[in-house]
């Protein structure tokens, strides 16, 4: 029982943490799994994981989400959300989403998309999210997040490059991308909840903890990051990205 506690923090680390930053948690589950078979890996554990996730975005922009008084923000998210969820879904239903899962597909998206997303981060800051961010620029950020599907590409990344590329400054460029994992990771819950009850899998108490860890974990990694940003370029996970591309290559060549 102890083991399998370790293992779910672990994976509650690695959810946490890489969701949120853009360095790719396809990648990093990936080359973990790679030298350490997870046995308290599950779908019900996987859905905990994107839960917990959840909640703590939930609760972090929770002031923002549930401003009664202005829901402009709200309903560009759900506008910007719409192209992955029915990408995401089409993907889903015709299981083609599995094909793309292979470690070759992801060090080539790892490495090729952390390049881009230097070129992004160099344009210069004119936008911010208070005046600029409109159907029209929530559209396309939302267009770009169709790529998340595709494993390596990451999620926060492309979101990331795709608000630098609009120049909206990097604090406001993550609170977009943490934003608009709201539709994202309650889309995936609730597929895989709907996926629970058709199995009938059981609900155990290793669900509450990976929902609270991966909690605490997304909670740590949206609070740091943002200050960290507000400092700093994205050029050390762009470095990062390139590094990890490389080393995943050389898992799959040799």
């Amino acid at each position: 029982m102890f083991e399998k506690i370790i293992e779910i923090i672990i994976l509650s680390a690695i959810q946490g943490i890489s969701e949120f930053l853009p360095i790719s948690s396809s990648a990093h589950l990936f080359l973990v799994s790679n030298f350490y078979e997870f046995k308290s890996s599950s779908l019900s554990i996987d859905i905990s994981l994107h839960l917990g996730s959840l909640f703590a975005i939930l609760f972090f922009f929770r002031k923002e989400i549930f401003n009664l008084n202005n829901n402009k923000f709200l309903k560009l998210i759900i506008i910007g959300s719409l192209p992955l969820i029915i990408f995401g879904y089409l993907l889903y239903t015709s299981e083609l989403i599995y094909l793309l899962r292979n470690v070759k597909v992801v060090a080539f998206t790892t490495f090729f998309f952390g390049i881009i997303l230097y070129f992004a981060d160099q344009r210069k800051i004119e936008n911010d999210i208070s005046s600029n961010l409109n159907i029209k620029t929530i559209l396309f950020i939302g267009l770009f997040q169709i790529l998340a599907l595709i494993p390596g590409v990451s999620r926060a990344g492309i979101t990331m490059t795709a608000a630098r590329f609009l120049k909206f400054n990097r604090v406001d460029a993550s609170k977009i991308s943490f934003v608009l994992s709201i539709p994202a990771l309650a889309g995936a819950s609730f597929l895989g909840l709907k996926d629970i009850i058709m199995q009938s899998i059981e609900i155990n108490y290793f669900i509450i903890v990976a929902i609270f860890f991966a909690f605490i974990f997304s909670y740590i990694t949206i609070k740091f990051f943002l200050n960290f940003i507000s400092k700093f370029s994205l050029n050390i996970f762009v470095a990062y990205r390139i590094i990890l591309g490389i080393f995943l290559f050389f898992i799959f060549y040799y």
